[in-house]
């Protein structure tokens, strides 16, 4: 029953280009999400099974293997293409993110990107919940003016990175220091 559900939205191109600006370069397959983890974290944390997708510009052709890769991880990929200029991933997620003030469900966001702070705070309806998941440090402002929104990160909250720490520079609460992640 589609009221059962949490929507995962995920923002590829954004997760991507931030995870390189956190590694300084282009991310090695080994220092990328793990998709499967991510997924399984959002519906252990929402209590129900999850409609997970994942959205990617394919304007310069389908990524075949990462494609494959996604459909394994319980993801819908949505590979999309346009013109120079448009930013098809954002429009699409905004898209989905209207479509869905007809749907019950609830809604995560993987991304930093404020574009979509207007749409995600017009589900903000107080029955569902509502969250979105980055590396807290480079998340929008804009999401702060949502009511009730939950903000999770991808490495401490969903532990994404198998075996790999990544290298970001953040408040630590100290209930959360481990001195022997400096040590």
């Amino acid at each position: 029953m589609p009221g059962d559900l949490v929507y995962l939205l995920v923002d590829g191109e954004n997760i991507d280009r931030t995870l390189g600006q956190i590694l300084d370069g282009r991310p090695k397959p080994e220092q990328r999400p793990r998709w499967e983890r991510v997924r399984s974290y959002v519906e252990r944390t929402w209590g129900r099974a999850s409609r997970s997708l994942f959205f990617l510009n394919a304007s310069r052709g389908l990524p075949g293997t990462f494609i494959q890769a996604l459909r394994v991880a319980g993801f819908v990929p949505i590979p999309l293409s346009g013109t120079p200029d448009q930013k098809v991933v954002d429009i699409a997620v905004i898209r989905t993110l209207e479509a869905l003030r007809e749907r019950k469900g609830d809604v995560v966001v993987a991304s930093h990107d404020a574009d979509f702070c207007p749409a995600l705070e017009a589900l903000a309806d107080g029955e569902r919940r509502l969250g979105v998941l980055a590396f807290r440090e480079y998340l929008s402002g804009g999401y702060a003016e949502i009511p009730k929104l939950e903000v999770l990160d991808l490495e401490d909250d969903a532990q994404a990175f198998e075996g790999v720490a990544l290298p970001r520079v953040r408040v630590i609460p100290i209930d959360r220091f481990d001195p022997a992640r400096f040590l």
